[in-house]
């Protein structure tokens, strides 16, 4: 482990985070639509499961922080365990859903184990590990490493949004999730490959972790911001499906849109990175968060079949996207670093908090539409469209409020990169 590779290192450092925003798109996006439509499982049922794997990652995350502190010179190890468990699950869940279906919520909740906790130690090592993958450790350089992960982490994002539709167009049947989880898996084993050699970097650790020193160094009011924060992108993340093509009636148009709303996030990247670097992190938030909150007013009103509208409303809430992509995490890392504290077993707990947002995204609004008689990719009456459409526009709107009441909040040595 003496070698210490720096060419290179930040595009493989987006080879990683590609395969990881590939592997987060499935699961964050299009999960509750194949469950539903493919596997025949209730939207309740769905929430539920999500909710108890959650409970399996809050001592889950920590600890694969903790082990990734505790032993440095493994981090190739579980670099790669995280990209062979990926490999193994994607085609369990998608290539499969015959067996699946056959095993029932067991079946489901095994596969879903498996790809949330292989998910979780590749992204807990990542942002663990912003120390040691910048060239040097420093609030500047962190942030310019961020830009890198999170332009790798989009074009994965894109990739993953496009993928169905290409498939299905080369002739794949139902929506093209059969093939997919094969492509995935492959794509995971080769870009893991390439990305190897920065996990052979001398790890730069931190030399305790304590709550209290957590706290002190203002990271626990950074990682409730951060859940507040993800819990309307989980929300829309979680019905963008059922709200193009059951509330909007755009049938077809869900891939381009989403590669859209993603695309938008990537190229306002390295604009929120200099903004940062120039205003600092608190300003800057005080520009994307708006901007959000405009977004899901919008889309709140929209009638049935306003492709333009929607797609303007995609490249607003995508540009919002990227700001929170890039600023939070760096803030986290920097306040970390600048306090001397152990990253990854933070990072575990930075995880469980983004993980949670989704699951209690899944299990409030999905039971909650099903109750209103929402049946995806079904004629639905009127009001249960209504309810679809709160649980999509209005609810994230009134959480990212509160989301951008708690930055403001934030003591201003502790918003700034």
């Amino acid at each position: 482990m003496d070698v210490k590779p720096t060419r290179g290192v930040y595009s493989r450092v987006s080879l990683y985070a590609f395969v990881l925003a590939a592997a987060g798109i499935p699961l964050y996006i299009h999960l509750p639509r194949f469950v539903s439509v493919e596997l025949g499982i209730s939207l309740a049922s769905l929430g539920a499961i999500l909710l108890a794997i959650r409970v399996v990652d809050l001592v889950q995350d920590p600890f694969l922080g903790w082990l990734i502190d505790r032993f440095p010179k493994a981090q190739l190890y579980f670099g790669m365990a995280a990209i062979v468990g990926l490999a193994v699950g994607f085609p369990l869940l998608f290539s499969r859903a015959d067996v699946l279906a056959a095993g029932g919520l067991g079946a489901l909740a095994l596969v879903l184990v498996l790809l949330f906790s292989a998910y979780s130690l590749g992204m807990i090592l990542l942002y663990g590990r912003s120390a040691t993958l910048a060239r040097v450790p420093t609030s500047a350089e962190l942030l310019k490493l961020a830009g890198w992960r999170e332009a790798g982490m989009l074009l994965g994002v894109i990739f993953a949004a496009l993928l169905p539709t290409i498939l299905v167009s080369l002739g794949a049947s139902g929506q093209g999730y059969g093939p997919f989880g094969w492509v995935l898996a492959v794509a995971a084993l080769a870009l893991g490959v390439l990305s190897a050699p920065i996990w052979l970097r001398p790890v730069v650790q931190g030399e305790r972790f304590s709550l209290v020193e957590l706290r002190q160094a203002g990271a626990i009011r950074l990682l409730l911001l951060a859940l507040v924060n993800s819990l309307p992108v989980a929300i829309t993340s979680t019905l963008f499906l059922f709200f193009v093509e059951d509330r909007l009636a755009l049938q077809g148009l869900a891939g381009p849109l989403l590669v859209l709303f993603f695309l938008s996030a990537g190229i306002s990247v390295p604009l929120w990175t200099r903004a940062a670097a120039r205003f600092g992190g608190r300003m800057t938030l005080l520009i994307a968060m708006p901007l959000a909150i405009g977004a899901f007013v919008g889309a709140a009103f929209l009638a049935s079949g306003s492709v333009l509208a929607f797609a303007a409303i995609c490249v607003a809430s995508g540009a919002a996207l990227g700001a929170d992509m890039v600023i939070l995490p760096a803030l986290f890392s920097v306040s970390l670093t600048k306090a001397r504290l152990s990253a990854a077993l933070a990072f575990g707990i930075w995880s469980f908090a983004g993980k949670l947002a989704l699951a209690l995204a899944a299990f409030l609004v999905l039971p909650a539409l099903q109750v209103s008689g929402f049946e995806p990719g079904a004629p639905n009456t009127p009001e249960a469209l209504q309810a679809l459409n709160i649980a999509y526009a209005v609810v994230p709107c009134v959480l990212k409020l509160f989301a951008l009441a708690l930055m403001l909040t934030l003591p201003a040595e502790e918003a700034d990169v």
